[in-house]
């Protein structure tokens, strides 16, 4: 594509021909002020905010709607640019309450950004605010405020030409303009958190987050989400400093964090508020192991080094054809690998399953969403498993554990119980050996001999190969729970404790 040269603020910069000049000045690092554009969406041009000056124009121009053209000299900070920026912000603010203190959005709110730079300190309006609805519910996750609404219309761009499910719109005409729900419609459509993403000021709000906690305590960590097999890039916001103010929450919320190549600028609501397990009661924080009738707490060395000896006794007295195994694709490349080289390599383990099994399996679309719900199915396929690795299935364990051929079984990250389906508790009891590398409990926990707590995936860090093929790097935005290790030095330990490879 052809290449156009143009100035802005006295720097000449190089774009492709048809680049708006809003992000030919982001290129040079310049934010020119705006609302209504993103871009991820339609350029309405609706705020006015991003006027610019054009040498040669006699008025200033939009600058979310100009492209860009050879020899054009751009000026966004010219007393002409700032005075079309400082009336179009003073119409925003007009109505606009004073609601900043107990406002979610204070803190990351471009309203506020933008009146500090551009605001005209003084106010020139004496009449009483236009007074709108407050506590508005549209939806499952979200709330509108429609008195703080400055009408960029994001949202309804977004439910338009992102989601097609249209359930927003705008109602009236002029100051009495509202945003509001299309009749007989909710915003209940399977991506409705991101218009509060869009949101610039705190109209919409995440009823999980709200009242929370302020946005400057939180800490931010790039992550990825493990929700389904596209492993869509997202940050983890932290709260860890104040958790105490959100009864131990640690997890405030997920974000999307803009990649081109697997999740562009949004994320579904399943992976958005998949996080609740993270600070669950369920949470394994000790290892633990069988004894005089229940579990009993072990430090790690005598856990790790107990379970290997008799895992690898097993193998060798009654062979490792009856050893099952059940990984996760919640598990990383890095974790996966290990569990080759333990289950595969050296102990060579009769029964190994990786494939999701109707409990890991759920809604997709065309949009983000995969029907597999875990993250790293293709990481272990190009580790070898399903197609080098001969994969068994659950009904074959079952048959296995029914005629007694079955004497162990290792679960990473995947309860056995619901992958064997009812009836699998009581059989999977009177084994010799079963073992659960965790961050949760859950039905296999009653009836495993030794429990190894792992980290969650906010505490654990490694890659993930999504669904294309993209790698997923992500590192830990959390301090390991309890006493629970990462997956990986679990598997890596107990390697190292069986003997390594043979």
């Amino acid at each position: 594509m052809a290449e156009v040269l143009l100035t802005i603020d006295g720097r000449q910069v190089s774009v492709p021909e048809g680049t708006l000049v809003i992000e030919a000045a982001r290129g040079l690092g310049i934010e020119i002020p705006h609302y209504c554009y993103h871009p991820g969406l339609s350029n309405p041009g609706v705020c006015r905010l991003c006027m610019v000056q054009v040498e040669g124009l006699p008025k200033p121009q939009v600058a979310c709607r100009l492209t860009a053209r050879a020899g054009m000299v751009v000026k966004t900070d010219s007393a002409l640019a700032r005075r079309a920026q400082a009336s179009s912000l003073e119409l925003q603010l007009a109505n606009h309450p004073l609601d900043c203190p107990v406002c979610d959005q204070a803190g990351e709110c471009m309203l506020q950004d933008y009146y500090e730079q551009y605001g005209l300190y003084a106010s020139m309006v004496r009449e009483d605010k236009e007074h709108k609805p407050k506590r508005v519910d549209i939806g499952a996750h979200v709330m509108l405020d429609v008195e703080r609404c400055i009408q960029c219309t994001r949202c309804t761009r977004f439910v338009d030409e992102v989601t097609k499910t249209n359930e927003l719109g705008i109602f009236q005409r002029g100051d009495r303009g509202e945003i509001g729900l299309a009749p007989g419609l909710r915003l209940d459509n399977p991506y409705s958190g991101n218009v509060v993403d869009l949101c610039p000021v705190g109209a919409l709000t995440d009823k999980d987050f709200r009242f929370l906690v302020r946005v400057w305590y939180l800490e931010k960590m790039p992550s990825v989400c493990p929700g389904c097999a596209r492993c869509c890039s997202i940050e983890v916001h932290t709260n860890t400093r104040r958790s105490w103010h959100a009864g131990g929450r640690r997890v405030a919320r997920l974000k999307p964090r803009p990649d081109p190549r697997v999740n562009g600028y949004w994320i579904c609501d399943e992976g958005r508020y998949g996080f609740a397990s993270v600070d669950a009661p369920t949470r394994l924080r000790a290892p633990s192991a069988l004894r005089d009738g229940g579990l009993r707490r072990l430090p790690w060395d005598d856990a790790l080094r107990g379970a290997a000896f008799e895992l690898a006794n097993l193998c060798r007295e009654r062979g490792s054809e009856g050893l099952a195994v059940f990984l996760s694709g919640t598990l990383s490349n890095e974790a996966l690998a290990a569990a080759k080289a333990l289950f595969v390599d050296r102990l060579h383990a009769g029964h190994v399953l990786v494939s999701p099994g109707p409990e890991q399996l759920g809604e997709e679309d065309a949009l983000l969403r995969r029907r597999e719900k875990v993250p790293n199915l293709r990481g272990a396929g190009d580790l070898g498993f399903g197609a080098a690795i001969r994969e068994s299935s659950p009904e074959t364990v079952l048959e296995g554990l029914r005629s007694g051929k079955i004497w162990g079984v290792y679960a990473a990250g995947r309860d056995p119980v619901a992958a064997l389906g009812p009836g699998s508790e009581e059989a999977l009891a009177k084994l010799a050996f079963t073992a659960q590398q965790a961050a949760n409990a859950d039905g296999f926990t009653k009836v495993a001999r030794w429990v190894l707590p792992a980290c969650a995936w906010t505490e654990d860090g490694g890659t993930y190969t999504n669904c294309e093929g993209t790698p997923q790097p992500y590192a830990p935005a959390l301090p390991p729970l309890g006493e629970s290790r990462p997956g990986c030095a679990i598997l890596e330990a107990l390697l190292a404790s069986a003997g390594g490879p043979r």
